[in-house]
C-alpha cells in the first residue's frame, strides 16, 4: 500500500507539510472549500495539520451570522463537521467513501468572535478506517471561542463504505 493509500487529498497535504505554513494553510484551504462548497460558501480557513489532527477557523463573517451577531448555530456545527470529516477523508485509503452518519450539538453558552474546531483521530482509528471494508469512528472534536470558553459540546460519527466502481 502506498504512503497516499490511492487517496488524491492525503497526497496533497503530505507534500505541504514541509512547506511553509502560509503556503500549507493557503493551499489545502482553498483545496477543501473547493471540494466542500459550503465549506466555501462559509469561508471556513485551514489553520494546521499534521493528517492524524487540524484545525479549522471560521471567521465571524457577516454572511454566517446569527441575529446576536454571533456565529450560527448552523455555522458551528459545520464547522465542527468539516474539522471531523477532514481528518476522516485524509486518513481514509482512497477506495472508501465517507459519510456523516450523526452529530450531536450541544450549544452550552454564547459564543463571542471567531471559533475553531480541533479534531483528531488515534492511532487506532486510524488504522481500522486503513482496514475494514465498513465502520465508523466517533472523532473527537474541540470547539472554542476568541475567549477560550467552549461554547459548544459536539460529537460527530462518521461512517465509510467502499466506493462503488
Amino acid at each position: 500500500m502506498t504512503e497516499h493509500l490511492n487517496n488524491p487529498l492525503r497526497k496533497i497535504v503530505l507534500k505541504l507539510l514541509d512547506k511553509p505554513l502560509w503556503l500549507q494553510q493557503f493551499v489545502i484551504t482553498r483545496l477543501f472549500r473547493h471540494m466542500v462548497k459550503l465549506s466555501g460558501t462559509a469561508k471556513q480557513d485551514i489553520v494546521q495539520t499534521d493528517i492524524k489532527t487540524v484545525t479549522f477557523r471560521q471567521r465571524n463573517l457577516k454572511r454566517v451570522q446569527n441575529h446576536i451577531g454571533g456565529v450560527h448555530a448552523a455555522g458551528t456545527a459545520l464547522l465542527g463537521e468539516s474539522a471531523t470529516g477532514f481528518v476522516v477523508g485524509t486518513n481514509l485509503p482512497g477506495d472508501k467513501l465517507p459519510l456523516l452518519k450523526s452529530m450531536q450539538v450541544n450549544y452550552l453558552k454564547r459564543a463571542t468572535g471567531a471559533l475553531e474546531a480541533n479534531a483528531s483521530l488515534t492511532d487506532e482509528q486510524i488504522q481500522m478506517m486503513r482496514t475494514e471494508d465498513k465502520g465508523e469512528v466517533e472523532v473527537a472534536v474541540t470547539i472554542t471561542d476568541e475567549t477560550g470558553i467552549e461554547p459548544v459540546s459536539a460529537i460527530y460519527i462518521w461512517a465509510w463504505v467502499p466506493k462503488n466502481r
